[in-house]
């Protein structure tokens, strides 16, 4: 399993308009195969700064099999206004370091 983080950073009205427009967009993040979880967390610091947090089975899954399977036009056009505002895109690969309470 690897990690996706999308960073956008909005201003403080398009973030509202985003926590909203992933409501639906993570219907379909449900209904991928590749995807295996994901929180949408806004900054307390900078209300403006929105982290998606995409737990996927691979990098490899995600860009040939959700990109180009039958969930990811729906999920686009749900977030296609705040794509333009994605600061960081990148995939990760877990150490094993967590612990959660």
């Amino acid at each position: 399993m690897i990690v996706e983080y999308i960073r956008y950073e909005l201003n403080q009205n398009s973030a509202e308009a985003l926590v909203l427009a992933y409501r639906d967009a993570g219907e379909h993040l449900k209904l991928a195969p590749q995807c295996q979880g994901y929180e949408l967390t806004v900054c307390e610091e900078a209300p403006s700064s929105v982290i998606l947090r995409i737990q996927r089975t691979s990098t490899a899954n995600h860009l040939e099999g959700f990109r180009k399977g039958p969930h990811f036009l729906a999920f686009f056009q749900a977030i296609k206004p705040f794509v333009g505002k994605i600061a960081e895109m990148r995939h990760y690969r877990q150490t094993g370091v967590s612990w959660v309470k």
